[in-house]
């Protein structure tokens, strides 16, 4: 029996680098083995905490389903959905909430990260925190378990929903007996964390992504934004340590990231690895980033796409969920 591969991606910016490497890249690969069945989604509900802007947040989803599409995934040969179009996981996300306890969603890392900006500033702890970013947890077990995932391909700072989900699901095993699977989650070591133009993480929130499907200009003065350090180009450099290699080795062959690991080593100007680091990148882009664009002018075939997917996935969730209620003690018609 196939394994069930679940990835989400929040429609809240333009994808960037750090999107595609930590959870696109992977979960594509993922799916390429015979045993899995591949699922993706538009996590569009999770977009509404923080957009609450109409047309914002519908051209953001079109743009995850674009950016999906445009980098070789097939919906004939996936579930591909928008998780607003599966109506079940929102009714789960209230069941799993009745088996979810405070302390749990305390200890959650986002909501931990804004109360400790609020003491910070010296504000009341939960300032600006609504029951959406409160619960986000909560709903995105939902989406891991109501599709029944065994495996989710995650960055390391995101395990901490996968254990959560887990141990939300085992709460409700424990009372009900063994109902909802307990999933996995995958990390990819050494691209869990890709470093942004400033050095950080790459994130929405620091202001220092690269957008995947940029103008090529645009994208080479991003590049050449990217912070290094003042070595002159004669010194060796550290190819373990930089910001620059950890992009290159992702986009490059395995003999153009041998040469540019000889190159650190006997010593290369930063503008130089830059030049390169841009033209690999621009190489891997160029038909993407041309495909993106004929989908993203197509909003009605994305939405086809999506409905039709939506009906695979709820193939899924309709009679899952109703054995669910069956043996919570709601009465099935």
């Amino acid at each position: 029996m196939k394994k069930t591969v679940l990835t989400g991606i929040k429609p809240t910016g333009q994808i960037h680098l750090g999107n595609y490497i930590g959870a696109i890249k992977p979960a594509l690969e993922l799916a390429k083995a015979a045993d899995y069945q591949p699922a993706y989604f538009i996590a569009d509900y999770h977009g509404l905490t923080k957009i609450h802007d109409q047309n914002e947040l519908k051209q953001l989803s079109y743009g995850v389903a674009a950016t999906w599409l445009a980098l070789g995934l097939d919906p004939s040969k996936v579930i591909f959905y928008r998780q607003s179009d599966i109506p079940e996981i929102f009714e789960l996300t209230w069941i799993l909430s009745c088996f979810s306890s405070k302390g749990l969603m305390n200890r959650a890392h986002a909501y931990k990260a804004l109360v400790d900006q609020n003491n910070e500033l010296e504000r009341d702890n939960d300032y600006g925190v609504n029951m959406g970013t409160f619960t986000y947890p909560i709903l995105m077990a939902a989406d891991i378990l109501m599709l029944q995932a065994d495996i989710v391909p995650v960055g390391k700072d995101q395990i901490q929903h996968i254990e959560i989900a887990r141990d939300i699901a085992e709460v409700f095993n424990h009372q009900y007996g063994q109902t909802l699977k307990l999933p996995e989650y995958k990390v990819q070591q050494h691209t869990a964390i890709l470093p942004g133009l400033d050095g950080r993480k790459m994130s929405k929130s620091y202001h220092n992504t690269i957008p995947l499907f940029i103008h090529p200009n645009k994208l080479q003065k991003l590049i050449n934004k990217i912070k290094t350090d003042s070595l002159p180009p004669e010194a060796p450099k550290n190819s373990t340590t930089s910001s620059l290699f950890t992009l290159y080795k992702e986009f490059a062959t395995p003999l153009e990231v041998e040469s540019m690991r000889e190159s650190y080593q006997t010593g290369v100007s930063w503008g130089e690895v830059k030049a390169e680091l841009f033209h690999v990148l621009n190489r891997f882009l160029e038909e993407p980033r041309e495909k993106y664009k004929e989908l993203i002018a197509s909003p009605h075939k994305l939405d086809e796409i999506l409905l039709q997917g939506a009906e695979n996935a709820r193939s899924i969730a309709t009679p899952f969920l109703k054995e669910l209620k069956r043996k919570i003690g709601f009465s099935q018609n």
